[in-house]
Order: C-alpha cells, then sequence, then structure tokens
C-alpha cells in the first residue's frame, strides 16, 4: 500500500474506508521531532516486561520515559504470526508512555531512519474494546522516527526485533490530543490508546 505523506504534523489516525485500516498520522499538537544535531538515542534498563527505556538526546537530557505495562495490565501474549488479543486495563490511564515485549523478537532491531513493517491491534481506553485490526486487512509500513505516525510509535517501536510483539499503551499527549480527525470511530478526544504491535519485517 503506497502511504500518503503528510503535509503537517497531526496527532492522529486517519481512517481509510476503502481498505479498513487506519493510517497513523503525526499531528501538529505533538511536539518536534530533535533536530539531526540532537539526534535520539534509546536506552533499556532491563530485558523484561517491566524494564524502563528512556530517550535521550547527547548531554543527558531524557526526552521520554517509557514505564512498564503493570503485570495486572497486559495483553496475552499470543502466539507469533497469529491476531494477539487486546486487554483494556480497568483502572485510570497512565499520564506517560508504557511499553511491554509479549513475544521477544531474535531478528533485526528497528531503529530511527528504518523502514519498518508491522501488524497491529488498537483499543481505546473510551470504548474499552478493540476499534481496529491491520490483521483483518494489510500490514502497515512507515520510516521509524520521521514524523509518519503518531509520536507514541515513533518512540515506542525502537527497539523492537523482527518476530516481535509489543504492547503499548499511548497517553492522549503522544496520540490523538483533543482533536481526533474525521472518520477514526471509537477514538474520543483525550483518548489513551493500547496498541499490541508485531513487527514483520525491517527493509
Amino acid at each position: 500500500m503506497s502511504l500518503p505523506v503528510p503535509q503537517r504534523r497531526a496527532a492522529g489516525l486517519v481512517a481509510l474506508a476503502a481498505a479498513g485500516a487506519l493510517v497513523l498520522g503525526a499531528c501538529s499538537s505533538s511536539p518536534p521531532a530533535p533536530s539531526s544535531s540532537a539526534a535520539s538515542t534509546s536506552h533499556t534498563t532491563d530485558s523484561s516486561p517491566d524494564a524502563t527505556t528512556t530517550t535521550a538526546v547527547p548531554g543527558g537530557s531524557a526526552l521520554t520515559a517509557i514505564g512498564p505495562i503493570p503485570a495486572a495490565d497486559l495483553s496475552p501474549a499470543g502466539a507469533a504470526g497469529k491476531a494477539p488479543t487486546v486487554t483494556i486495563p480497568t483502572g485510570p490511564p497512565p499520564t506517560g508512555l508504557e511499553s511491554a515485549d509479549l513475544i521477544v523478537g531474535t531478528g533485526q532491531e528497528a531503529a530511527p531512519g528504518d523502514q519498518v513493517t508491522v501488524q497491529y491491534v488498537l483499543g481505546t481506553y473510551s470504548s474499552k474494546m478493540v476499534i481496529q485490526s491491520s490483521w483483518t486487512s494489510q500490514p502497515f509500513s512507515f520510516t521509524l522516527g520521521a514524523g509518519q505516525v503518531i509520536p507514541g510509535w515513533d518512540k515506542g517501536v525502537v527497539g523492537m526485533h523482527v518476530g516481535g510483539r509489543r504492547e503499548l499503551i499511548i497517553p492522549p499527549s503522544l496520540g490523538y490530543g483533543a482533536t481526533p480527525p474525521a472518520g477514526a470511530q471509537g477514538i474520543a478526544a483525550n483518548d489513551t490508546l493500547v496498541f499490541v504491535i508485531d513487527l514483520v519485517k525491517i527493509a
């Protein structure tokens, strides 16, 4: 599928009714991407689901701390190559980005600038249900860290390995914000998004 290049940064998903899939678009309300003089790096303190990842620029200033998803809130790992089940946590949504590797891949590691292809399932806190899945249409490809997707993906997919499955809980500030795009049924203003993402390949 050929994806349109966004004309401006936007914090949301654009529904593709004909394809039955969502294209994750970057947003005008999202923070600007780091400049080339302050390229980000990702550091994971541990390989367990409770690991915390910090994205930092040279000089040590943290841009985004990625916290662990509490064990009680994790979706089932499921099986590689099959659509996952997504669990929407029942408690209050987190205020920051949370991540957990449900299946640790053994292939190439995704880094900013890579062209990656993923499968994903999306649920929302507001609907308490799954509202979209690429497994019913086709995989989704984008350039990681290029602002082609919501900031929660640009930050949260870094460090995944091909064959892996990662759950991301994305707060509004790294997703849609207060103004979800038209056609994004099931996503409320200031909604928290729950994605389970499988990294299929890196070009």
